[in-house]
């Protein structure tokens, strides 16, 4: 028989590590997915001990209606008695019937017990340091995996789970003393020129207090403030926090009280001290990763099956057992063991899959942004810019415009700049970050066609998230896909699991090319830069995922030409680009043209001058062994033949005819001689490109980034992996169609796009690009290098050499982040809700409630799950976002307009600001014409419903007005479609015939109802 204790220890752990699996065991968390499951920690517990647990005594009750101790009890004395008979006990009818009777009495005590480490032991075999690993155990030390027959399989831990590590700056950290007291960690802005480096071995990035002001008390709260950055002398971070610890507890401005709480020990977390604890979990949380399993409900059910199979039912011990009562005993053993893993499955799924629904959602964008060059820009607005201080300090800054001296044609520089000044220097650039609300909506309306005029897009986010948004936009339309990945050498910057570092590397880099490989055009090409490190692996990977029919080559890429000192065996010098297409048969290019030497061949030309260019000839005679095959007759200008052996078939030779492609030529002894002609824009008039790329290295590009922002060349200083402008150039030139996109989503420093620009400067081509990146960088180099290099072709010293710009328009925005989305959930459980939640008949309700729709439910309407109440003011729709590296927190304004115009996919032609009203012109993806307009329906802050009618009432008349004035009519062809925020009373009529058993399609909707359905209309990757 099981003592109590050890039932009691078996039930205590595994309450425990469902504490864990349910993030209950952080309980003074005060941040994220802890925030939400803390506020619900009461309800949760008090489910578990008195709905779930419960029910594995409940499911073994109908086998104690006799209590067994009692038995035993009544065994124990009539063994006494017979034994003071002085007869023999063990002989005795009523001894041999009593032990008969206990034998056949189940334990429930250790039925109980084994349940309960049962379900400890499944659960935790697949819960690794907060994340489930899908790894399924066959036995102790030996895996299964799932295999389809493939020739080749290339499998990691966790490729069924999104990674999700998503930033290099950290929000807040925020937990909770005894008495309800906050205490904060935040990160304060590093120094920027810091900031542009990846880290050196050796100088790796360490949590450190700031230097000043590092500890604040604001009447009930405190803030520690930290610095991330390299330490002058190389450690670890667990003796820095150390020293944190010493430092913080010791100081003498802090007051005694938060010494003492700091200090106290905290017995949950093996008696370290509460700061302790939460500075070890707080420098954990922000260099470690995150995973989210795509299916955890299908997965823990088939292992629990597999589990129940291998390690509970053994089928030789239901053949030994002769007792019926003993099999029907093992079966509920299991039957409970399933039922219970069963809620709590439910319950994880729940967790994980609204962790996974607001990963995948659609993020907000939160900032929008235009740079554009001054020729492109009206001039009634050029007093404005003059007067914009701060546009004119980046100028100086950036550009050097204060060492514009005036000459006979241009204004020179004054501290007040001049409308002539500005007129004088077309591409110069504004960036619209400087202006106001009004400036931006002039400007922005003065465009005819938004879509062709923008160049270029920059997105500051998580590349998953930001590739997941332009899903709709960009479908098939990208003709080219550069990526230079983190190489996964353990000092490159990417973060990883303990013991996963592979697994997690490949399924980062496989979500994020399987989500990249939809933008991609039939005849489009994918090259992604790799090292020796992770090749053979990503060629697997790439394979699978782009068909290995659809392979072009592994190109070697000769980065430097000495170096190597620090090798063990061989100098490492080159890397490898790896190339893809989308679809082989579609793939036009991958030649480029001859060398200028090699041009000076081209000197004849004919009737095709302007179609084919110059051309060469060669003799169209062999002078190869004999091939029968291409030995026919050739019949000359003066009627005679020629038979011999030439270097193409008779059938190519009579196509080059027809062409007019062959020549003949009189040679000075009568005879004629037959050549072949060679055009400059034919395929056979440029060359095939070379595996090995040698003409340009990585010095080539630190030289780059040095005169463009006069950064010290070393390590220390610059991207130590950026890539040379003319390598991208070499990859993208000969591939491209002139007008198609280039996407780069670990954009980096931006040498994608300043090669796109660099192309088209050269070529007058009309090359787009798309990059991503969400490094401090964004803003202090990847933007202001395509500024730079848009204004001037040359610099030096990070000055321009010349002024020689070009005209030009790029977008960059802003998305909201998963930690915003976590940072912005409300949770909110109605009065109705609660009243039949507290129904005594309501407790399979309750269970049902709890374990699966409870997270979705009541966070219904957060900010960052739509509140459509905010949709009545859509200019104000606001969301707290931290703010870049300082990770604090701050309310913005969600620009709802352009993420509705992502979401829907719109190729916008014009935005217009009348009225109040914000009306927006683009296509859908349908090539539908669409209208949407937006506008403030009523005061947020207005609670009285009467009065909210009236104002609903109001704005309604002045939109059917604006129609009216404005000429627009639902009834006509000008649009296929028009979108409105808030109900209204326009004329609405269906977009085709009804047909029975579909929605009808109707040409006004709400704008609140399509943004709900895009939002949250995602596939899992």
């Amino acid at each position: 028989m099981v003592s109590n204790d050890k039932k009691d220890q078996s039930f205590k752990r595994l309450k425990d590590k469902l504490a864990e699996l349910f993030q209950l065991d952080q309980a003074d968390l005060d941040f994220g997915i802890y925030r939400i499951m803390n506020a619900k920690r009461d309800e949760i517990n008090q489910f578990l001990d008195k709905d779930l647990l419960p029910q594995v005594k409940e499911a073994f009750a109908e086998y104690s209606s006799k209590d067994k101790l009692q038995l035993q009890k009544e065994l124990n004395q009539k063994i006494i008695n017979i034994k003071e008979l002085g007869m023999d006990p063990e002989s005795s009818p009523v001894v041999k019937e009593l032990r008969s009777r206990i034998n056949e009495m189940p334990d429930i005590s250790a039925m109980e017990n084994e349940v309960y480490s049962h379900l400890y032991s499944f659960f935790n075999r697949y819960y690794d340091n907060g994340d489930f690993i899908s790894l399924r155990r066959y036995k102790e030390g030996v895996y299964a995996i799932p295999y389809e027959g493939e020739e080749v399989k290339l499998h990691w831990a966790n490729h069924d789970q999104y990674y999700i590590k998503t930033t290099e700056y950290f929000h807040d950290y925020t937990f909770k003393i005894l008495d309800g007291r906050r205490v904060h960690f935040k990160i304060i802005e590093a120094d920027t020129e810091k900031d542009n480096v990846k880290a050196e071995k050796g100088k790796e990035r360490r949590f450190m207090l700031h230097k000043n002001n590092s500890i604040i008390e604001d009447n009930d709260e405190l803030i520690i403030r930290f610095e991330y950055t390299a330490p002058a002398e190389s450690k670890k971070q667990e003796e820095i926090n150390q020293a944190i610890i010493s430092e913080i507890l010791n100081n003498d401005n802090l007051n005694i009280y938060w010494k003492e709480a700091l200090g106290k020990i905290d017995y949950t977390s093996k008696n370290k001290s509460v700061i302790e604890k939460h500075l070890e979990c707080y420098t954990k949380r922000n260099t470690f990763d995150y995973f989210i399993h795509k299916d955890l409900g299908k997965f823990l059910m088939r292992e629990l099956d597999f589990y129940i199979k291998n390690e509970i039912m053994h089928l030789d011990d239901i053949d030994k057992e002769e007792s019926i009562p003993r099999v029907e005993q093992y079966l509920a053993k299991i039957k409970v063991v399933k039922k219970i893993a069963h809620k709590i499955i439910y319950f994880l799924s729940q967790i994980e899959d609204f962790q996974k629904k607001l990963w995948l959602k659609k993020k907000f964008v939160i900032e929008t942004n235009y740079c554009v060059t001054l020729d492109r820009v009206p001039e009634e607005l050029y007093h404005e810019i003059a007067a914009n201080d701060a546009q004119r300090e980046e100028w100086v800054r950036l550009f050097a415009i204060d060492e514009i001296k005036p000459d006979l044609v241009n204004f020179g520089y004054s501290e007040r700049l001049t409308v002539e000044f500005i007129r004088s220097n077309p591409f110069l650039l504004i960036d619209t970050k400087f202006y106001n609300s009004k400036f931006v909506q002039k400007l922005i309306s003065s465009f005819s066609n938004i879509e062709e005029n923008t160049n270029g897009l920059l997105i500051r986010s998580e590349n998953f998230q930001a590739l997941n948004m332009l899903q709709s936009n960009y479908k098939d339309n990208v003709g080219c896909i550069y990526i230079d990945p983190p190489y996964n050498t353990g000092t490159d910057g990417f973060i990883y699991k303990d013991t996963y570092q592979d697994s997690t590397w490949l399924q980062m880099i496989k979500e994020r090319i399987m989500s990249s490989v939809n933008l991609l055009s039939s005849d489009g090409a994918f090259f992604m830069s790799i090292d020796d490190n992770e090749s053979s692996k990503v060629q697997l990977l790439l394979s699978d995922i782009f068909g290995i029919d659809n392979f072009i080559a592994q190109l070697v890429w000769k980065k430097k030409y000495t170096g190597g000192k620090h090798a063990k065996y061989y100098a490492y010098m080159h890397e490898y680009i790896l190339c893809f297409s989308k679809k082989m048969q579609d793939l036009i290019g991958f030649k480029i043209a001859r060398p200028e030497k090699e041009k000076q061949k081209f000197i004849y030309e004919d009737k095709y001058i302007k179609e084919r260019g110059k051309y060469y000839i060669r003799p169209l005679k062999s002078n190869l062994e004999e091939r029968l095959t291409l030995v026919y007759p050739i019949k000359l200008p003066d009627g005679k033949e020629i038979k011999t052996q030439w270097i193409v078939s008779q059938d190519t030779y009579n196509n080059l005819l027809n062409e007019e492609r062959i020549e003949h030529r009189k040679k000075k002894n009568g005879e004629y001689q037959v050549y072949k002609k060679y055009y400059e824009n034919d395929d056979e008039g440029k060359i095939k490109i070379p595996s090995i790329i040698d003409h340009t290295n990585n010095n080539e590009a630190k030289l780059e980034l040095k005169q463009l922002f006069n950064v010290k060349e070393g390590r220390d200083n610059v991207f130590y992996t950026v890539k040379p402008v003319a390598l991208i150039s070499h990859l993208i030139k000969p591939l491209m169609s002139r007008k198609k996109c280039v996407l780069d989503y670990f954009a980096g420093s931006g040498t994608t796009a300043h090669s796109v620009i660099k192309l088209n400067r050269e070529e007058g081509d009309k090359r787009k690009y798309i990059l991503i990146e969400m490094g401090e960088y964004f803003d202090t180099v990847l933007v202001p290098r395509i500024k730079k290099v848009i204004y001037s072709k040359d610099w030096k010293d990070g000055k321009p050499v010349s002024r020689e710009g070009i005209s030009h328009m790029f977008k960059y925005i802003k998305l909201e982040s998963y930690e915003d989305t976590l940072m912005n959930l409300l949770l909110k459980r109605t009065g109705t809700q609660q009243k039949m939640l507290d129904l005594e008949s309501a407790k399979d309700l309750r269970e049902s409630y709890m374990l699966k729709y409870m997270l979705d439910t009541e966070t219904k309407g957060s900010p960052s799950l739509l509140d459509i109440d905010q949709f009545d003011d859509p200019f104000n729709y606001k969301l707290l976002v931290g703010s870049a590296s300082v990770g604090e927190t701050k309310a913005v304004n969600v620009d709802l307009v352009e993420t509705f115009n992502w979401l829907l996919g719109l190729k916008v032609k014009h935005i217009d600001y009348i009225e109040g009203f914000c009306v927006v012109e683009g296509s859908n993806p349908k090539d539908e014409k669409v209208l949407i307009i937006w506008r403030k329906i009523r005061e947020l802050s207005e609670h009285d419903q009467n009065k909210i009618n009236a104002q609903r009432a109001e704005a309604n008349i002045k939109l059917e007005e604006f129609f009216k004035k404005q000429h627009y009519n639902t009834l006509d062809m000008e649009f296929d479609i028009i979108y409105v925020n808030g109900d209204n009373n326009l004329m609405n009529l269906p977009m085709e015939p009804e047909i029975e058993g579909q929605e009808p399609r109707y040409k006004v909707r709400l704008i609140e109802e399509e943004f709900k359905r895009l939002m949250f209309e995602v596939k899992d990757l």
